[in-house]
Order: structure tokens, then C-alpha cells, then sequence
């Protein structure tokens, strides 16, 4: 297995890059009626207020025919695009050239936005969703009040009551700013917990939605708008698609703090135990519990593709290997070049197994994942690793500072 030592040099550049980019974004800030700019990029999140970062231009634009022979770019809002997804989505369109809006209550945490304009918006709120919204050809939904199973089986009235306010303002506003695409991620957590009792589960098809039952209020929200985008489509012609993901994970995530998920808070854990000399990590339960785990690249790739196709149905996207949560911390271990010893304690697990089948996915997109669990899983502890390092390094500087 390779080492991390390629991809450090890799984020050395990158990160150079991203400075670059912070120091040339233009930052409009509209404040009871003012614009105000400044060289930085981040700009507070206020309750009625509106930031705009104007990216620097120059990047090619995909175009689309609009009225008469003119020719304008074609306008993409990825909402939620200062999160995991959303801000790999947003780099990956731009790549694409498409002129790209990103929206989220925060800015991306570990590298400058790629998005052409973002704006810090509540999108809980109507009036934040009409002005999201607002001229732009396709939507890519991606806003959410999520995180790990350590989140969402404590939270159950904060994410439904927060999710169904963006979800259901969004749509709309879409609608009457004649949205001429929308895509919705949805989540695997929309499948009954009946189908998920044994580690060894029968993969996931999508029409085991129903009878619906799933084990927490993130499932039940995701459902919901799963069909309300669903009649949507059947009531207003509105062109939908909607995708459910089955543990999607990669760098430039969330790592720690209690939001992050599976994969993170084992390359954590390990990293930890690794610069500290030890070998022992927690692992709730008896990490008998089964997932499939996709890595980034292929779920932005898979995100485009059903934008581009005709299907209008509900499609899983994720890896269809099955693997437990034990044999996961012993591919990190391997990642990291030590050996581990597992103690496990009581904690919240899931469902027994979840596996997607992608027998669907292949026969819509003609595609399918293609980045081992094993790659993905060295990329990720690689970065995580760094940021472990990092903040140690941090915690002893200011150590050092507050002892003089």
C-alpha cells in the first residue's frame, strides 16, 4: 500500500493554491442596503443578511441556448455547498464549465470555495430560497442538517423539523423561479429497518422503500421529499431526479466534533492512537455491523451523470461491496502501517446491515464506482492523518505561547 508521502506534496500545492484564490476573491456584502468589500473570504453568516464571494473569473463556462442566438453559460445552484458533497460537487461542475452558485449557512472548512459566486444564506427560510434560486437553470440539493449515527440518533426533532423547512422552501422556490432541473440527494436511510436486521443483508433495491419504515427521523424527512419532489414532477412537469447515498465519505470532511461519519471517525481514531504510540481504538458495538462505503470522486461523478440522464426515479448510488465495521478499522490500521487492538463499547450502531444494489445504477447510467474501498480509505487516512498532526501541532504552539 502506498504512503501518505505523495499526497502531502500534493496538498502543499493545493494548499498554496487555495490561498491564492482567498486572497483574490471579491467579497460583496449586502447589509440593509449597502455593499461593503474586502479581501477575505469569510464573511459571517448573519440571521437576515446576504454574503456574496464573487470568485475570480477566467475558468471556461459551459454554454446553453437561451433565448434567440444568444449563448450564456448554463447557471447551476448547489445548495449546502460549504459541506463534504457539496463543495466537491461544486469544484467538479466547475471543471465541467458550467457557472456555478454555491449556498450553505458556512463556507467550505478546509479549502476556498471554487463556486463563481457564493452566498451565506439560511435556507430554512422562504425569502433566502427565492433568492438562491433566482435565475438559475438546474439545482443540485444538497443542504441538510446531518451527521454520523452519533448525530441523527440524538437529534431526531432538530433534523426533521430543519430539513423539511429547506427541502420543502427550496422546491418550491425552484418552481416559481421555473427551475428547468432539480436534483435531490436522498440517503439510504429511507430503507426499513425490517430489511436491515442481519450483517450478511440482502442488498438494497430501490422499490424496498416501501412498506415504508425507516429507523430514524433523517430517513423519515428524506423519504418525504423524496416524494414531494416525486409529485412535483407529476403535478407541475417539474424535471426531478433524486438520488440516495449510501455512505459517501473521502477528504475535506468533517473528522471530528461528533458529525462525522464511520470512515472519519476511524482514520481519527487511529491517527490519534498512532502519533500517541498506542495501538488500541473504540469501536461501538461488537463492529460486527455491516456498511458499504462509496468514496467521493465516484459519487460526484455518479451526481452528474443522473443529472444528465432522463431518469426521473428515486437511484442508489453508492459501492456495493459489503464490509464490517471491524474489517474497516483494520483497513485503516493498514493505511496507517500499524497493527490495532479493538475495544468495544457500548454506543449507537445503526441498522444491523445495509449493502446497496446496483443493478439499476448500472442499467440507468451505464456506470458504476469505480475507486476501491482500499484507495479510497489510504487518500482519506492520508488527509485525516495531517489534520491530526496539525491541530497537535497547534495545541503545542499555543502551549508554548501561553507558557512565556
Amino acid at each position: 500500500m502506498r504512503s501518505c508521502d505523495g499526497l502531502d506534496k500534493q496538498r502543499n500545492t493545493g494548499a498554496g493554491r487555495a490561498d491564492e484564490l482567498r486572497q483574490g476573491v471579491l467579497v460583496v456584502r449586502v447589509l440593509l442596503g449597502e455593499f461593503h468589500t474586502a479581501n477575505s473570504c469569510y464573511a459571517e453568516s448573519l440571521n437576515s443578511d446576504t454574503s456574496v464571494l464573487v470568485a475570480p473569473r477566467g475558468a471556461r463556462s459551459r454554454l446553453c441556448p437561451l433565448r434567440g442566438d444568444r449563448l450564456q453559460p448554463t447557471k447551476v445552484l448547489v445548495t449546502g455547498a460549504g459541506g463534504f458533497i457539496g463543495s466537491h460537487l461544486v469544484t467538479y461542475l466547475k471543471k465541467q464549465g458550467y457557472f456555478v452558485r454555491g449556498v450553505d449557512l458556512k463556507l467550505p472548512e478546509f479549502s476556498a470555495s471554487d463556486a463563481d459566486e457564493f452566498l451565506l444564506l439560511d435556507l430554512r427560510r422562504w425569502e433566502n430560497c427565492l433568492k438562491a434560486t433566482a435565475g438559475m437553470d438546474h439545482v443540485y440539493a444538497l443542504a441538510a442538517d446531518m451527521g454520523g449515527m452519533g448525530f441523527i440518533s440524538a437529534h431526531h426533532a432538530e433534523i426533521l423539523h430543519n430539513n423539511a423547512l429547506i427541502n420543502i422552501h427550496t422546491l418550491e422556490a425552484a418552481r416559481q423561479n421555473q427551475v428547468k432541473r432539480y436534483l435531490y440527494t436522498s440517503s439510504a436511510c429511507i430503507y426499513p429497518e425490517y430489511k436491515q436486521l442481519d450483517t450478511n443483508v440482502t442488498p438494497l433495491k430501490e422499490e424496498d422503500a416501501y412498506p415504508a419504515q425507516p429507523q430514524d427521523a433523517y430517513g423519515w424527512e428524506k423519504l418525504l421529499t423524496e416524494r414531494l419532489c416525486i409529485h412535483y414532477h407529476q403535478d407541475y412537469g417539474m424535471d426531478v431526479r433524486i438520488v440516495r447515498f449510501h455512505n459517501i465519505f473521502g477528504p475535506n470532511g468533517t473528522w471530528e466534533g461528533g458529525r462525522e461519519k464511520a470512515p472519519a471517525a476511524m482514520c481519527r481514531k487511529i491517527a490519534n492512537a498512532k502519533s500517541k504510540g498506542e495501538n488500541s481504538i473504540e469501536i461501538w458495538g461488537d463492529g460486527e455491523q455491516t456498511r458499504s462505503f462509496c468514496y467521493i470522486d465516484d459519487c460526484v461523478i455518479g451526481i452528474y451523470k443522473l443529472m444528465l440522464s432522463n431518469y426521473t426515479e428515486p437511484l442508489n448510488l453508492g459501492q456495493d461491496r459489503l464490509i464490517s465495521i471491524n474489517e474497516l478499522a483494520d483497513m485503516v490500521a493498514a493505511a496507517a502501517g500499524i497493527r490495532i487492538q479493538k475495544i468495544h463499547v457500548d454506543g449507537p450502531q445503526g441498522v444491523r446491515g445495509r449493502n446497496s444494489d446496483n443493478s439499476r445504477l448500472r442499467a440507468v447510467l451505464g456506470w458504476e464506482p469505480e475507486i476501491s474501498l482500499e484507495e479510497g480509505i489510504r487518500r482519506t487516512y492520508c488527509w485525516i492523518e495531517q489534520q491530526v498532526r496539525q491541530k497537535a501541532a497547534s495545541a503545542s504552539a499555543q502551549h508554548v505561547s501561553a507558557g512565556r
